[in-house]
């Protein structure tokens, strides 16, 4: 009671596990930065840490939003971030070989990145609105599909394979949850192989192609290709159990590792703080995602239970594609390592999944004290 008289109920109701979890791994990430500098808070841990506190603060207040402002704007939002991708393709920024932001002055805006929490929020609304008895039926498959296809598309005319892949997955598990078929899924898989084949001739560039080929076989072509890849397993095996120690990471600090701020950063982690580190890291994301899930098992309403479980997936995403690939067992596909990796839209995007996530929680605890 009496913390309830000095606390304001809305702070109090404030999941702070996943808060004070959210800002371990955010700080840990500070600290991987401020290692890959070689022991500098420039270029990078400094920016990093001023972005991460807005960041986290805006998701509390994102928290605030009730669910029915993310049900209601879930399309039109998704329309918006269509028509950015549109306008991106038309007049964005140029940068290392790819078309993805729009300059905003301040900050560069990445709209692909948005799109992954859009396209959930997008086909959980969809099937909101969808009576039951309707989503086994082949003929409802075609909007979803658009839905997905439409921004996936576009992303990979940027070219960026990595986001299109986790919009389209991010779409394709909230189609799974909301009851579609799964012989329509094992179809898909058979069909996967011919796709795949296809997509590999036709639609990547070849430095896409280049990945897939060297994810196979790295030692084809160490010194260039393959060099990613191998400088990173050199850089994890070389961690052992324990780590080399805090800013004794070799790899990094005489540039061996290229990418060690951005897509190979747990490359630079694991180096000095080894297989235990990395455990560690991968449970703390594990718990965040078994929150989220709980999120969706706790809420009352369609809508919110789907949402939840897809904005929770993102999350998994996102640590698990870019671990896979960092550790060869996935192409590089230039996904983030989310809340280590340096750079603001990746940052951005799982804050706000938090945010949404925690305002999903507050509704549903609300109707539930409401019993």
């Amino acid at each position: 009671m009496a913390r309830a008289s000095v606390v304001p109920a809305g702070i109090a109701r404030l999941p702070w596990g996943v808060l004070g979890l959210t800002l371990a791994i955010g700080s840990f990430g500070l600290v991987v930065l401020y290692s890959a500098a070689g022991g500098r808070m420039h270029p990078w841990a400094l920016s990093q840490g001023i972005r991460f506190v807005v960041f986290l603060i805006a998701a509390t207040f994102v928290s605030r939003v009730p669910e029915r402002t993310w049900r209601s704007g879930a399309l039109p939002a998704y329309g918006v971030l269509v028509v950015l991708l549109v306008v991106v393709e038309a007049l964005g920024r140029v940068s290392g070989g790819s078309q993805r932001w729009i300059s905003l002055g301040f900050f560069n805006l990445q709209p692909s990145e948005l799109m992954k929490p859009a396209i959930v929020l997008a086909i959980a609304r969809f099937y909101d609105m969808l009576p039951p008895s309707r989503t086994r039926v082949l003929a409802s498959l075609l909007p979803a599909g658009l839905l997905i296809g439409v921004p996936a598309a576009l992303i990979m005319l940027q070219p960026d394979l990595g986001t299109a892949l986790m919009v389209s997955a991010g779409g394709v598990t909230i189609m799974f949850l909301a009851g579609v078929p799964l012989r329509l899924f094992g179809a898909a898989a058979i069909a996967m192989p011919i796709v795949g084949t296809l997509a590999f001739k036709f639609a990547l560039h070849d430095y896409q192609r280049n990945r897939i080929l060297i994810f196979l076989n790295p030692e084809s072509d160490p010194r260039h290709a393959g060099y990613h890849i191998t400088q990173s397993k050199i850089a994890i095996g070389s961690g052992g159990f324990w780590g080399k120690g805090f800013l004794n990471g070799s790899q990094s600090h005489l540039d061996y590792l290229p990418e060690r701020h951005t897509d190979f950063a747990l490359a630079t982690m694991m180096e000095e703080w080894g297989f235990v580190g990395g455990c560690l890291l991968i449970l703390g994301f594990m718990l965040i995602v078994r929150w989220g899930i709980r999120v969706g098992q706790r809420a009352q309403t369609r809508f919110a239970r789907l949402a939840a479980a897809g904005l929770a997936t993102t999350i998994f995403f996102y640590f698990a594609i870019n671990m896979a690939m960092v550790m060869g067992l996935a192409p590089v596909v230039g996904v983030p390592l989310p809340l280590i990796s340096f750079g603001g839209s990746a940052q951005m995007t799982v804050l706000l999944c938090i945010g949404i996530l925690m305002s999903l929680d507050r509704e549903g605890s609300r109707r539930n004290d409401s019993w």
